[in-house]
C-alpha cells in the first residue's frame, strides 16, 4: 500500500509539473453544461435509430409477429404502434407534452395540417404518435428530400408514409381520405427561425394548391415553447444562410434537448373555399398560425421560463396576471 501511495503522489507531482490542475478542473466544469446543450439533441436521434430498430426488426419477422396478433391485412400497424408508444412515452415523460385542440381533426375523411417548423419538427413526431394511440389515425407527411438519403429513413418512411411530395401526390393523399401534415417553411424556416417565432414560408403556395385541389379543410397547427426546447448557435447566420442555399441540407448547428414544457395548438379548421386564390389562401393560414403563436407562446422565448410552464404552480400564477 505504501508503494501505490509512493506512486499516486509521484504521478501527481509529475502532472502539476506541466499541468495547472486547477486550471483544468475549472474548464472541465466550465465547459461540461456547453458539451451537454450540444450532446442532448443526440437523445432526438438517438430515438430516430430506436424506432429505425423496431421497425426493421418487425418488418423482418413480421410473418411471425403477424400470426402472434393473427392478421396480416396491415402488417406495418403493430410496428407502428410500438414506435408510437415509445415516442408518446418521451413525451409525456421529457416535455410533459399535451395536445389542444384534438377534437378540431376530423374521425374520418382528409384534412391538412399546417404547422410551425422548429429547429427539430419533434412535435410533429409527438403528434403524430398521440393520433395514433387515441384516434387510430396516421398523419401521412412531407419531409425533406436529403432525409431519404439517411440510412434507415426507408423503413421510418415506408411505415410512417412520409414521402417528398408533389401536389399531385399531396392530392391523392387527401382525395383518399387521409390526414396530411405539411409545414410551407421547410428546412428554411427550421434551420434560420429564431425565439421570436416568425413564419418564413417565402411565398410558398404549394399546400394551398393541394388544399383547393382536393378540395380538403385546413387545420393551423402550432406548438409552444418549440425553439425553446432546440435552437440554432446564434453566431455566423448570414455564413450558414448562404451556405444553406448553396447545398440545400441543413448546415446550421443545433444545440439544446431542454426538458421544457411542450403544448401543440390545434386551430379551428379552414373550411375549403372555391373563391378564394392559393395566395389569398395562404395568407389566411399564416393568419390563423400567427394568432395561435400570439396568444400561446411568449415572445421572444425563454429557455427559463418554458422550464418552469412544467411547474403547475408556476402555470397556474401565470394563468392570474393574464386575467
Amino acid at each position: 500500500m505504501e508503494f501505490l501511495e509512493n506512486l499516486f503522489q509521484s504521478l501527481q507531482s509529475l502532472l502539476s509539473s506541466y499541468i495547472d490542475l486547477d486550471y483544468s478542473l475549472w474548464l472541465y466544469r466550465f465547459l461540461t453544461p456547453l458539451i451537454v446543450t450540444f450532446l442532448l439533441p443526440l437523445v432526438f436521434v438517438a430515438l430516430i435509430y430506436i424506432s429505425f430498430l423496431v421497425l426493421f426488426i418487425y418488418k423482418l419477422h413480421r410473418q411471425v409477429i403477424m400470426r402472434a396478433v393473427q392478421t396480416d391485412r396491415n402488417f406495418w400497424r403493430v410496428g407502428r404502434k410500438i414506435v408510437a408508444a415509445i415516442w408518446d412515452a418521451h413525451a409525456r415523460i421529457y416535455h410533459g407534452y399535451e395536445v389542444i385542440g384534438l377534437e378540431n381533426i376530423p374521425q374520418e375523411g382528409p384534412a391538412l395540417i399546417v404547422y410551425y417548423h422548429g429547429a427539430i419538427p419533434i412535435d410533429m413526431y409527438y403528434l403524430n404518435s398521440r393520433m395514433l394511440l387515441q384516434r387510430e389515425r396516421l398523419i401521412y407527411t412531407i419531409g425533406d428530400r436529403f432525409l431519404f438519403k439517411l440510412p434507415g429513413w426507408g423503413t421510418i418512411s415506408e411505415a410512417f408514409h412520409v414521402s417528398p411530395g408533389t401536389v399531385q401526390s399531396c392530392v391523392s393523399i387527401l382525395k383518399d381520405g387521409n390526414l396530411l401534415a405539411i409545414s410551407p417553411g421547410g428546412v428554411y424556416e427550421a434551420q434560420f427561425g429564431d425565439h421570436y417565432y416568425e413564419l418564413l414560408w417565402r411565398n410558398r403556395v404549394g399546400f394551398a394548391k393541394v388544399a383547393l385541389e382536393a378540395k380538403a379543410p385546413i387545420i393551423p397547427c402550432f406548438t409552444q415553447n418549440l425553439r425553446e426546447g432546440f435552437r440554432q448557435v446564434g453566431i455566423f447566420r448570414t455564413f450558414f444562410m448562404r451556405l444553406y442555399n448553396k447545398v440545400r441540407i441543413p448546415v446550421y448547428p443545433i444545440y439544446g434537448g431542454f426538458p421544457v414544457k411542450f403544448r401543440t395548438y390545434l386551430g379551428e379548421p379552414i373550411p375549403y373555399d372555391e373563391n378564394l386564390t392559393p395566395q389569398d389562401l395562404q395568407i389566411k393560414v399564416a393568419t390563423a398560425i400567427e394568432e395561435l403563436i400570439n396568444k400561446h407562446q411568449r415572445l421572444p422565448g425563454s429557455i427559463l421560463l418554458a422550464l418552469l410552464d412544467r411547474l403547475p404552480s408556476f402555470r397556474r400564477r401565470l394563468k392570474k396576471k393574464e386575467e
